[in-house]
């Protein structure tokens, strides 16, 4: 039986990828109806997913997904991680960040980092399910590739293909991104439910 979730977001494009990651015969994702503004101040991205699912719940009063991620680099440990979209301040876009991160980056040694994805599943007070995926890799030396977005073109993932980056793999991250594994293991779960 089809379990249905409002995506803790207003955007339609969003609400049809994890569509497109979940069979339609188990979960069914769609957008919500309005974007609520919530802050996003806790301390981990299942804090954060958290605080999501839980506001739109309370808003909409049905089941709610809601998604944490960000990108974690070891050589930078407190300036990503969940403040991965807000690195550098407001007014970058996501290919300022990403130059800038390899600015920061240049002189470095150092250069593992891996994404990180948070589900929520909120399907009431007493039912929360977290479910968790990661990629491992590193920062390469180049912005490469037009087939991602955020850090996609500067992060080189450790069981790709080689030194290309993940904007240059979109078949390999539609299967093993941090997003896809954790929907794999949400997948599973309800399968089974």
């Amino acid at each position: 039986m089809t379990k249905n979730f409002v995506l803790a977001s207003g955007n339609a494009h969003k609400a049809q990828e994890f569509g497109e990651l979940f069979p339609k015969e188990i979960l069914n994702i769609e957008a919500a109806p309005n974007k609520l503004d919530v802050i996003e101040d806790g301390k981990t991205f299942r804090d954060n997913a958290l605080l999501k699912a839980e506001a739109y719940y309370k808003k909409l009063g049905v089941p709610v997904l809601a998604d944490d991620s960000g990108l974690v680099v070891a050589a930078l440990p407190d300036e990503l991680g969940i403040h991965s979209a807000r690195f550098g301040g407001d007014g970058l876009t996501d290919k300022d960040r990403a130059f800038l991160l390899l600015d920061r980056m240049k002189e470095e040694e150092n250069r593992a980092a891996y994404f990180v994805c948070v589900l929520c599943f909120y399907l009431n007070e007493k039912e929360v399910y977290f479910f968790e995926g990661r990629v491992e890799g590193s920062i390469g030396p180049l912005y490469q590739g037009d087939k991602g977005f955020g850090y996609d073109p500067v992060f080189i993932p450790a069981d790709g293909e080689g030194s290309l980056t993940m904007a240059q793999l979109p078949d390999w991250k539609n299967i093993h991104s941090h997003r896809a594994v954790a929907c794999r293991y949400a997948k599973d779960f309800f399968a089974s439910k």
